[in-house]
């Protein structure tokens, strides 16, 4: 970071291209859709939801055994405290995207804005930006629960 450079905490910039650039050197942490400084961008996401409501949020990337909505339900079972919990669960090769909310949490997000969410996030997905629409999801979940 340079002089005069603020660091990041709020979540007015997307993640970003979901893909890596020809110029992104650094190699990802992880096997997976996301670069180092995408997962760091949806952790801080994560933390800000969590913090601002009380729920906890949680994102799964990855495919979703048949049935794909069970399964998103069976993932969110698993959860520490699944009635305060949010689960996304995105399987981009299958092109599902699921949002489970435990019963305390349905209360604060009722289906119609989990709906809305869900659907700014295919709109980013569709464009390419995979993280960006995880964070943007995420926030907006978190704006419609409200603070605890």
């Amino acid at each position: 970071m340079t002089a005069g450079e603020q660091a990041l905490t709020h979540l007015d910039e997307p993640g970003g291209d979901t893909l890596p650039s020809d110029t992104d050197t650094q190699p990802d942490v992880l096997d997976g859709p996301f670069s180092t400084r995408q997962l760091l961008h949806i952790d801080e996401a994560l933390r800000i939801a969590d913090r601002e409501t009380g729920l906890t949020f949680s994102v799964y990337v990855g495919d979703l055994a048949d049935p794909q909505r069970a399964a998103a339900e069976k993932l969110h079972g698993q959860l520490e405290d699944p009635d305060r919990s949010v689960l996304i669960a995105l399987s981009p090769n299958q092109r599902i995207l699921e949002v489970v909310t435990g019963a305390e949490a349905r209360r604060r997000i009722p289906d119609r804005d989990a709906k809305l969410a869900c659907l700014s996030m295919a709109a980013a997905f569709a464009g390419g930006d995979l993280a960006g629409g995880v964070i943007h999801g995420l926030d907006q979940l978190a704006t419609h629960a409200g603070r605890a």
